[in-house]
């Protein structure tokens, strides 16, 4: 009946009884599925939702470039781009807000967290180039910048399958959200949206147990969640170390993806900014480990 009467979802509902803000005649109700005679008079006190601002927290973080309009980052893996359900410390968020005040919370506060001047994310165990905006002006136009697709995104991976160096590929097939494992995504999908990503080897050599490796440069000309490596594991050449879309790995205890390159306008002038993160040990030792050398053309986008 609540449920009906506030229109919260009966979950809601059962949490406001068990926490004794639903009272019957006066006297809290005891559960959910208790019965009414009828007649009796209903209160119900919703408390005020939780505050979703972010402690600052002193956490090390490497800077790219810096100005009074933006900041670019290097976030290590294993860190969560911004707060969300249940994850309120140790996000890029904490980090920037214990250095810097970012732009209030009106304009960057959404469902799926608090997330003050972000205008792109990376997957937490994906490192690399990442940009938050500093005012709310620039993120507005930084935001325009990746809809329009106003900028160049390179990433640097590690994959399975067989490919011939220097030999692109391009993947144009559609993403969308796995109709039964909600936290995967898939080609297809329900309500995908069109995807395009470039593949470029830079090396790629056999181990030895006969497995064709690459150390693959990808350019996502999209934005899908996952898209990297829903179109890997399209191509049947799933990114090494990845539980979700392939298999973890002894080897490397990341998903071996880390966002090298991004070139983006600057909200403020429009010149475009050439930001760049080096490749990372763990994803170099890896491949050396793999039995791979290291191109001359790895730092160049």
């Amino acid at each position: 009946m609540l449920s009906a009467l506030t229109g919260q979802s009966r979950s809601q509902v059962a949490g406001w009884i068990a926490e004794g803000h639903v009272q019957i005649d006066g006297l809290p109700a005891l559960k959910p599925s208790q019965k009414l005679r009828g007649g009796e008079a209903l209160a119900l006190h919703i408390p005020p939702p939780p505050d979703s601002r972010v402690e600052p927290e002193d956490l090390p973080l490497e800077v790219i470039f810096e100005d009074e309009h933006l900041i670019a980052v290097n976030k290590p893996p294993g860190m969560i781009t911004h707060p969300a359900p249940g994850v309120s410390s140790g996000t890029l968020v904490n980090a920037l807000l214990g250095r810097m005040a970012l732009p209030e919370q009106d304009g960057f506060d959404g469902p799926d967290g608090f997330r003050p001047g972000i205008v792109h994310r990376l997957d937490k165990d994906t490192s690399g180039v990442i940009v938050v905006a500093k005012t709310v002006q620039a993120h507005a136009r930084l935001a325009a910048a990746f809809k329009d697709r106003d900028t160049r995104k390179t990433y640097l991976a590690i994959a399975a399958g067989t490919w011939k160096a220097d030999q692109p590929v391009q993947v144009d097939a559609p993403i969308g959200r796995h109709p039964v494992q909600r936290q995967r995504m898939t080609v297809g999908g329900v309500q995908s949206r069109e995807a395009q990503t470039l593949f470029t080897p830079l090396a790629a050599h056999r181990d030895g147990h006969g497995r064709t490796l690459a150390l693959v440069r990808a350019q996502p000309r999209t934005g899908r969640t996952h898209q990297i490596r829903v179109h890997l594991l399209h191509l049947g050449s799933p990114l090494l170390g990845d539980p979700v879309y392939g298999r973890a790995s002894e080897i490397m205890a990341r998903h071996a993806l880390h966002a090298q390159f991004l070139d983006i306008p600057h909200p403020a002038t429009g010149k475009m900014l050439h930001l760049h993160a080096s490749a990372p040990d763990d994803l170099l030792s890896a491949w050396m480990a793999l039995g791979g050398g290291v191109p001359e053309n790895l730092e160049r986008p």
